[in-house]
């Protein structure tokens, strides 16, 4: 359901200014688009480069050259995984010093809402933070704390008041705890154990109560990496009768299901988890309903993935670099689908003004793909800092043969730009 660009693209100054067969003299250069797809350049608005602090996990160095070898051109950083996390303004200096000095792609920041710092939220946004992201269960690092409702709901009042949007994990922190605390009694600890701990209703019991506090406060509000089709749904709902919420999903519960998870174990573990087949199906169904895509490329050293205790390895899925290739393999999506899921919706929804789309005027942030080719995924083609994914062995429909950002190429033919060409990206305030 690919269809291939047969005219040229003109680039000047960084912008798109034509498009047309056989340009000539209104550009300053031309990028010829026959023969290949040209995607916009994907807007990943979900990954964890754990810089500073813990660079040893991933760094923008190596994150943002797996992101262009996928045919992304932005990124939106979350807060936590750096020490120190970015919930006040000197966190946010460190990481937007670290990104510039290293981001082969252009970046956003998220800002972090946790218990005790709703009264930096006015200086996060005027920092220029994407929105501010709060975790209702535990995050899995200390330093970064669920909220409860005594933080979550005047924290969402102020982020109103500042028009700041937020985005939450949502899973029901009483509701896994307990469920985990129900396993460990019996000694279970194995993968089985794990997706019992962290179910749907969980999931969905927090997505209801997010959006409940989104409409008692018009808070613009994202559900962040939902699972499931029930959960989308509810979403949808919301928006129904009024409530500016919005939601995200992942290709890794596009394509994975939890059979998948007790197959590949530590490497597919992820929170929410992978649903079941029923669940999965019933996203598909729901994507209409879905806003933006994400990666949640959240990496780690591969020992944090080791144990017999599933409860204790890292949770998180390696996944920036395929992004767009998976959904071009996939699911028979149509371009335009794929268009507003990673690009143009991505950018209207954090309000990034010139990015998101092939159109005259907008960035010349271009991904060219070859859609007949197909690759399998292997270890050494990870650009990571540490080469596991769980996509590793799969066979891929869809070569990303080039990424140019603002018109200069930073990644052709398995070849990076030899030099950091990122630049901070904002929300446009209204």
């Amino acid at each position: 359901m690919l269809v291939r660009n047969e005219q040229d693209i003109g680039i000047s100054e960084g912008k798109i200014v034509a498009f047309g067969e056989n340009l000539s003299g209104t550009a300053a250069h031309e990028v010829d688009a026959k023969r290949l797809t040209i995607f916009p350049g994907v807007i990943d608005a979900h990954v964890h480069f754990n810089e500073p602090g813990r660079t040893d996990w991933e760094g923008f160095a190596t994150g943002s050259r797996a992101a262009a070898a996928g045919g992304t051109t932005t990124v939106f950083d979350m807060p936590l995984n750096a020490h120190p996390p970015t919930i006040d303004g000197p966190a946010f200096d460190a990481k937007c010093v670290a990104a510039g000095e290293q981001s082969l792609v252009d970046f956003g920041l998220w800002g972090g809402l946790v218990p005790g710092n709703v009264d930096q939220l006015e200086i996060l946004r005027d920092r220029g933070v994407i929105g501010i992201k709060a975790f209702m269960s535990d995050s899995g690092i200390d330093d970064f704390a669920a909220v409860d409702m005594e933080t979550l709901r005047p924290g969402m009042q102020r982020a109103a008041e500042l028009d700041l949007l937020v985005a939450v994990h949502a899973e029901s922190e009483e509701m896994t705890r307990a469920c985990m605390q129900r396993q460990l009694a019996v000694g279970q600890t194995s993968v089985h154990a794990y997706l019992n701990s962290r179910p749907v209703e969980a999931e969905l019991e927090a997505i209801r109560r997010a959006i409940d506090l989104a409409g008692e406060t018009r808070c613009r509000l994202h559900i962040v990496h939902v699972s499931c089709g029930s959960g989308v749904a509810i979403v949808a709902e919301g928006r129904a009768r009024g409530v500016d919420v919005t939601c995200e999903t992942c290709p890794h519960y596009l394509f994975f299901t939890d059979e998948d998870m007790v197959r590949l174990g530590a490497v597919a573990k992820c929170a929410p988890p992978l649903r079941g087949a029923d669940e999965q199906t019933a996203l598909w169904q729901q994507l209409g309903e879905v806003t933006t895509i994400g990666s949640d490329h959240s990496p780690s050293p591969w020992p944090m993935k080791e144990g017999s205790n599933f409860f204790n390895v890292w949770g998180g899925i390696s996944g920036c670099q395929h992004l767009l290739p998976l959904l071009i393999d996939g699911g028979n999506l149509y371009q335009s689908d794929i268009t507003r899921l990673t690009s143009t919706a991505v950018a209207d929804r954090f309000r990034i003004a010139g990015k998101g789309g092939l159109q005259i005027g907008k960035d010349a942030d271009l991904t060219l793909v070859d859609v007949t080719a197909e690759e399998v995924v292997t270890a050494e083609s990870l650009h990571y800092r540490h080469r596991h994914s769980p996509y590793v062995g799969r066979p891929l429909r869809g070569r990303i043969v080039r990424t140019l950002l603002r018109g200069q190429t930073i990644f052709e033919n398995g070849k990076f730009s030899d030099r950091p060409r990122g630049r901070f990206v904002r929300p446009v305030q209204p």
